[in-house]
Formats: C-alpha cells, structure tokens, sequence
C-alpha cells in the first residue's frame, strides 16, 4: 500500500518542464523569458536560437523539454502550442570573498535561479 497518487496540476492542455539551479541571476535571466512569453513555440525557439545572451541555449533547451513533454505525456498537437508561462525564481546564492586592498574584503555575490516554463495548447478559433 502506498499513498494515493496527487491529482495534476496543470490543465489537460498544458505541460511544463523546470530547470533549477541555474547559475545566473535572476534578473538577467528573466529578461530572456519576457522575450518569448505568449509566443508561439515555434516561434520561441526560433528567437532563443538568435538570441545573443549566453543563458539563451539553456532556456531554449527547457522550451523543448516543455514542448516534448506535451507531446510525449500529454499528447498535445506541437504545432498549436504556445508559451502560455515562463517564469523565474530566485535560488541560492553563494557568498564568496576577494581580498583587497589595505587588508579589506568584498563579498562577491554568485546566484543562481529556476526557470519554469509552460506550454499551452491553443484552442481551435471557430
């Protein structure tokens, strides 16, 4: 006997996949999910391809888990979907120190982030 298992979350349209732990702020890496929220998934991945911001190849791996899972676990049509949410957490961040001059510190900040990102399926316009 084990425990009953918990009812999903997402609706029966959506699918999502999460990255954690990334090492990046928060703040930069928010910028490129505004880039592709509520676009097309297509058209997402054809923007993080271009994009010029090193976080940009991570993101875009995370946009085509999210995009295989609706169609593998969820069994959603990849041509409809579309970046329904892309949001960001803020994670750990590790202190460290830098020896300077007149036998001073400075603490150096390193933080890291999670992405998560939701693909919808859209619904058919009549």
């Amino acid at each position: 006997m084990g425990k009953p298992s918990s009812p999903r979350k997402r609706a029966d349209n959506e699918a999502q996949a999460v990255l954690r732990n990334l090492r990046i702020s928060p703040q930069k890496l928010n910028l490129v999910a505004t880039m592709i929220r509520g676009l097309d998934a297509n058209k997402a991945i054809a923007t993080l391809s271009f994009s010029r911001r090193r976080i940009a190849g991570d993101v875009k791996k995370v946009l085509q888990s999210a995009i295989a899972n609706a169609e593998n676990n969820h069994s959603l049509d990849v041509d409809r979907l579309y970046v329904k949410e892309a949001h960001v957490g803020k994670g750990i961040v590790m202190k460290r120190f830098k020896a300077r001059a007149r036998g001073r510190g400075a603490r150096i900040l390193k933080p890291f982030s999670h992405l998560t990102i939701i693909v919808g399926e859209k619904e058919e316009q009549v």
